[in-house]
C-alpha cells in the first residue's frame, strides 16, 4: 500500500516509519502522498489513539527531494509547496496526538515535518535545520512560520538565514524539541509518552490540542472564548462525568471516548 513508509498499529499506537533509505527518507511527491494516506487512516481508525512518526536508518527525514525540486519551474514549485503544506496541516489538525521520534537528520522538509507534530522527542544524535538558503530557496512547507512560533522570531531568523544545524540537546534548550534522550531510549521514551497520553480522557486530549493550536493564532480575548467552547465540549461528554466521579470515588476512570 505504501512505497516510502511503513505503517503499523499496535496497542492503540500507530507507528509511521519513513522508509526511503537511499534518499535518507527525503520527501518527494510520492512520499507526501503516502503520508497523506497514512494520516487519513489514523484519523478514521478508532483503534488508533496516538501516532508515533519516525525514520528508518540514520535519518528522520533529510529534507525535501532536491532531485525532484531541481526540475520544477515556478508554477510547478508552487503546486509542490501547496502539497507539502496540505500534508503538514493535515498532521497538525489530526484529532489525535502525533509524536515525532527524531532519530537523525531532520533537515529542511524533515524539520518542517517534525514541527507539524505535537511533540518532538529527539535523539542525542538528531540534527535539525533549515538549509534551504544554501539552495537559493526558503523553507516552503511551513518552516518559516512554525519555527518562529516555536523558538521566536529572532532565533528563527538566526537559524534559517545561516542554514544553521541544531543538534538534539540544543534543540531541547531552544524549544524545538520537548525532550532529548540517548538513541537507544528514543522509541521507549516516545512510547512511554504515548501510553501516558492514552491513559487520559481522549476527548479532553483532542480538545486540548485544538484549543492550543487554534488559540495560538488568536488574540487573547478571542482565544479565551475559544477555550471556553472547547471546555464546554468536554462538559457535554460522558467522559467528563466518569472522570470526576472516578476522582471522587478514588478509582481509575474508564474512558468511553463519548
Amino acid at each position: 500500500m505504501y512505497n516510502n513508509l511503513k505503517f503499523e498499529v499496535k496497542e492503540g499506537i500507530a507507528y509511521i516509519t519513513m522508509s526511503r533509505p537511499k534518499a535518507l527518507n527525503a520527501l518527494n511527491t510520492e512520499t507526501l502522498n503516502d503520508l497523506h494516506v497514512a494520516f487519513h487512516e489514523c484519523q478514521k481508525n478508532d483503534e488508533i489513539k496516538v501516532v508515533i512518526l519516525t525514520g528508518e536508518g540514520k535519518a528522520f527525514v533529510a529534507g525535501a527531494d532536491i532531485a525532484e525540486m531541481c526540475k520544477l519551474n515556478a508554477q510547478e514549485g508552487r503546486a509542490y509547496m501547496y502539497k507539502g503544506h496540505a500534508v503538514m496541516n493535515q498532521i497538525e489538525a489530526l484529532q489525535k496526538p502525533v509524536i515525532a521520534a527524531v532519530n537523525g537528520y531532520a533537515l529542511g522538509g524533515g524539520c518542517e515535518l517534525s514541527m507539524a507534530c505535537d511533540i518532538r522527542i529527539a535523539s542525542e544524535n538528531a540534527l535539525f535545520g533549515q538549509p534551504e538558503v544554501n539552495l537559493g530557496i526558503i523553507p516552503g512547507f511551513g518552516g518559516t512560520q512554525r519555527l518562529t512560533r516555536l523558538v521566536g522570531k529572532g532565533m528563527a531568523k538566526y537559524i534559517i538565514m545561516q542554514a544553521k544545524n541544531i543538534k538534539g540537546p540544543e534543540a531541547k534548550q531552544l524549544g524545538l524539541a520537548e525532550d532529548c534522550v540517548a538513541p537507544e531510549d528514543l522509541m521507549p521514551t516516545a512510547e512511554k509518552v504515548a501510553r501516558t497520553i492514552m491513559s487520559k480522557a481522549p476527548i479532553a486530549v483532542a480538545q486540548a490540542k485544538v484549543a492550543i493550536n487554534v488559540g495560538a493564532d488568536l488574540d487573547m480575548k478571542t482565544a479565551s472564548q475559544f477555550e471556553i467552547e472547547c471546555m464546554s465540549t468536554c462538559f457535554s461528554s460522558e467522559d467528563k462525568a466518569e472522570g470526576m466521579t472516578a476522582f471522587l470515588e478514588k478509582r481509575d476512570a474508564v474512558w468511553k471516548n463519548k
